[in-house]
């Protein structure tokens, strides 16, 4: 179980699919108890991820998340498995590392290290255009942040992300000049940069952000993927989990 780094200056890991306990369509990391994984499993690889990070298992936060902008401040940790709704976490506590889902939608991490402020948000397309990461850095801000540097975890990438007109046509609604974010596709069908576009709205925030490279639908060694599961019309997948702590 080695998880993928980047730049911020906290503990933080990206993880892969590969170093749980699961089995068949959940192997091995599923972190996920959305899904018909044993529950066991689940708790087994969040234990061990929690242990990673130097923190009790019910110190690990996860979030029920609705592809909305609703940030969570959290001061204290909740049961494991009964977060509340919401796609972004932020705190300033050092005994809890916060937890994000994907399975192609982007994971998100801020950290602001002289403010001692921290925070993780879930970007699919629909939270990426309503606002979720402006929320996150809003929610930061609120406690003390005010030098916050990203990073955009593992996801769907441009070539694995034919969109149709449902999705382009919001998106350049509230911006035109997102057509950069489009490239084209059979007639009707466009390529969409989810990483790209959520750079973009960060850069506009006035952060910072880095891309890490790995597509999830492309790598399936090393990641669950939703597009990849819908094309091939596969039942079940699991989901992996990227973490930040202070």
């Amino acid at each position: 179980m080695s998880p993928l780094t980047c730049q911020l200056a906290v503990p933080h890991g990206f993880f892969t699919r590969q170093g749980g306990v699961s089995k068949g369509p959940f192997a091995s990391l599923n972190c996920s108890f959305s899904g018909a994984d044993d529950r066991a499993n689940v708790v087994e690889n969040r234990a061990r991820i929690a242990a990673h990070f130097g923190v009790p298992a019910g110190h690990l936060l996860e979030l029920k998340q609705v592809h909305g902008t609703t940030v969570v401040t959290a001061a204290a940790a909740w049961p494991v498995g009964a977060g509340p709704d919401g796609d972004a976490i932020v705190t300033t506590s050092e005994n809890l590392a916060l937890g994000i889902i994907t399975a192609d939608c982007a994971p998100v991490l801020f950290a602001d290290t002289q403010a001692g402020v921290i925070g993780a948000a879930h970007a699919g397309w629909r939270g990426a255009l309503a606002g979720i990461l402006e929320a996150t850095a809003d929610a930061m801000r609120r406690l003390g942040a005010q030098n916050i540097d990203a990073a955009i975890g593992p996801c769907i990438h441009q070539p694995s992300y034919e969109v149709g007109a449902d999705l382009r046509d919001p998106v350049l609604a509230q911006n035109p000049t997102a057509e950069t974010f489009f490239a084209s596709g059979r007639p009707g069908h466009w390529q969409f940069d989810l990483p790209g576009y959520c750079q973009y709205r960060l850069q506009q925030a006035g952060i910072a952000a880095a891309i890490l490279p790995h597509d999830t639908c492309a790598d399936e060694q090393n990641f669950f993927s939703h597009r990849r599961r819908t094309l091939r019309r596969e039942p079940a997948i699991g989901h992996q989990i990227s973490v930040i702590k202070l």
